[in-house]
């Protein structure tokens, strides 16, 4: 029987060509162009493998009579179109309560990241006697755009897949004459955490009981303080984190007195791209997207210098100075600063009227804001 032809990859070519080249670098014209190739195969092995990991977990759940549902979000949106945002999962019938309520028990993080997602779920949104079907991505998360015709304010809408009961899920629908919102982080600047030190990371994320996290003080009444003057005003929490996780930060968010708000989350793992998603491009994303869907509207952006939110905040500030009413970022303490790996403090960008304020806490900001005249000085004095 002849023998069969080995497949060439791009890691063979590149060791063949460099032998030719007798490790020169001038006589290895083609290594950057196998270089990308290779790592294109790579990342296309490891989005592969992740899709097959979850077609073989939600195989085994559906054996064994899991039930389909929607972990529903809060969307936002205009009068004539909203986003709809959540994630189709399978999970045992005695757990739907824990996923889609108010749970008042202890929740462990790592709870969170054993939910099973339905690949590419066909979902039924209802918004009031209207109904429109809506596909969600590989890993189970729903974010589509919707046509509608709503008035301003607060809407509930429904979610279900498969027959399941509907969940509900809250959509702001902002004003189109609405003129301030709020674009806040969450990590370290309304709850403290140290995120960046993987060892912290992994705790807080996966083992740390959810009642234990320690909101950033003063920051919950400068964002009531905010949501009071700017009637109407979007607030949208802009986060790195996972979906799986949301739930967990919806209910913190609510008991520590946040303003309801989307949370604007990401999903880890491989894509065609990349190994795993990059937590700066999705709020550079997300930032460029809101520019996009509210052209009118000036944000304030509030965050923290212990990550990339100075220099997320500045360029997004430099390329949409009409988007923008004031950067604001929480300075760490110096412990704060060790245990989230250094500080990102960047110079103070003034051009273009951007205003950039720095403060310890949600007092300190809010002083500031009041000084820009973002803020009335009666609101500071209860921060």
């Amino acid at each position: 029987m002849p023998e069969q032809p080995q497949t060439s990859t791009p890691l063979r070519r590149l060791r063949r060509a460099w032998r030719r080249s007798d490790g020169v670098p001038e006589r290895f014209p083609e290594a950057q162009e196998l270089l990308i190739e290779a790592k294109e195969q790579a990342t296309n092995i490891a989005y592969r493998v992740e899709e097959r990991v979850h077609a073989w977990r939600e195989g085994r759940a559906r054996r064994r009579e899991f039930s389909p549902t929607v972990v529903a979000s809060t969307g936002y949106g205009t009068t004539s179109w909203i986003r709809v945002l959540g994630r189709a999962v399978l999970t045992r019938e005695r757990l739907l309560d824990r996923l889609t309520g108010e749970d008042v028990l202890s929740v462990r993080g790592w709870r969170s990241f054993l939910s099973i997602p339905i690949a590419d779920a066909v979902v039924t949104v209802r918004i009031g006697d209207a109904q429109v079907q809506v596909t969600a991505d590989h890993g189970g998360v729903i974010d589509v755009a919707v046509d509608v015709d709503l008035r301003p304010g607060w809407h509930t809408i429904e979610l279900s897949t498969e027959g399941s009961a509907p969940q509900t899920a809250h959509v702001h629908v902002v004003a189109d004459d609405q003129r301030i919102g709020v674009v806040s982080d969450i990590d370290d600047t309304v709850m403290v955490t140290a995120l960046p030190r993987p060892m912290l990371a992994a705790w807080n994320t996966f083992v740390l009981d959810e009642h234990a996290r320690t909101p950033t003080p003063g920051m919950a009444v400068l964002y009531e303080r905010l949501h009071r003057q700017y009637t109407g005003a979007a607030f949208l929490y802009l986060s790195t984190g996972a979906w799986n996780v949301s739930p967990t930060l919806r209910r913190f968010l609510s008991r520590n007195l946040y303003p309801d708000g989307p949370l604007l989350l990401t999903d880890w793992g491989p894509t065609h791209e990349r190994w795993f998603r990059s937590g700066m491009q999705h709020k550079v994303n997300s930032l460029r997207r809101l520019a996009e869907e509210f052209p009118h509207m000036k944000w304030i952006l509030i965050g923290d210098d212990g990550q990339h939110d100075p220099a997320i905040y500045g360029e997004f500030a430099r390329r949409y100075p009409q988007n923008v009413a004031a950067v604001c970022i929480r300075e760490l303490s110096v412990s704060e600063a060790v245990l989230a790996g250094g500080l990102a403090r960047e110079p103070q960008p003034m051009a273009n009227g951007v205003q950039w304020i720095t403060g310890p806490d949600g007092r300190g900001l809010a002083a500031q804001l009041a000084g820009a005249g973002l803020l009335e000085p009666d609101h500071v004095d209860r921060c």
